[in-house]
């Protein structure tokens, strides 16, 4: 955990020197990635308070429970940003008819990049490319027991003046559930957003593709979001988000809140 420790000194001493704000862009919310990159030695705390995935069928229910998910953000440079991703608690209570396990303990680490291709405001068209890792550091049941990693490339594309299109394209190397090697993984989050005030608005598709040697897996979700940012606190993001699963194989309602503060 040194290397987290390390992170944050690095964060908190480079809040004072940074050049002029572009517009305040969050990771947060929905299951995309933004192509937006902080301002060099700006940063970027983003919280989930709670993450709350419920499944139902077959006897079998599913509850999974996060609280504190975190993602620190560091500009770098001003086309190259930073990033650490942490999950403080997970809880996974599974009921198979009539009898109930429970795990819980820490996440993974995850560490990466955001490298602008075009327009690190992320204003107006804009790329980006997202390379990452995942330090298998989780509590047993909860995190892999190896070393993942992927990237994502995020784009936007303004439509008009008032709405935006945002797409998310990503591939994986992930471990097998075996335990043993590992295989490949895609995802997709492609969605509309718009902004009424200071709320914006989302509304997006996600699928994920597991080709894990037992057997593939595909996963589908609605996901509507919003986050609000007020004119007197203009880096301060609360947000909320709730993704409705499209398959047997996707939780049946995830219920996310959170917050994201920019120093």
């Amino acid at each position: 955990m040194k290397t987290f420790a390390g992170f944050i000194v690095v964060l908190a001493l480079s809040g004072a020197a940074h050049a002029e704000d572009r517009d305040f862009c969050a990771d947060r919310p929905g299951k995309g990635s933004p192509p937006c990159v902080l301002d060099k030695g700006r940063f970027q705390a983003e919280l989930g308070g709670v993450d709350a995935a419920f499944s139902r069928g077959g006897g079998v229910s599913v509850d999974d429970v996060s609280y504190g998910g975190l993602e620190l953000r560091l500009g770098l440079t001003s086309t190259v940003e930073g990033q650490l991703s942490w999950t403080a608690h997970e809880r996974i209570r599974t009921k198979d008819q009539g009898v109930v396990s429970t795990v819980s303990g820490a996440g993974d680490l995850g560490l990466g990049l955001r490298w602008s291709l075009k327009n690190p405001g992320g204003d107006g068209l804009s790329a980006a490319i997202q390379p990452y890792v995942t330090a298998p550091t989780g509590a047993n049941g909860i995190g892999s027991d190896l070393w993942q990693g992927g990237v994502i490339v995020p784009l936007s594309v303004p439509l008009n003046a008032d709405w935006s299109l945002s797409l998310s394209p990503q591939v994986e190397a992930r471990e097998n559930a075996s335990g043993s090697g590992r295989h490949a993984g895609y995802a997709l989050a492609g969605g509309v957003g718009r902004a009424v005030g200071p709320v914006n608005l989302g509304a997006e598709l996600w699928v994920d593709r597991d080709d894990d040697p037992s057997g593939h897996v595909t996963q589908a979700s609605f996901d509507l979001t919003a986050a609000w940012t007020s004119k007197a606190l203009h880096d301060v993001q609360l947000d909320a988000s709730a993704y409705v699963g499209l398959n047997r194989q996707t939780p049946d309602l995830e219920l996310v809140v959170g917050l994201a503060h920019r120093f």
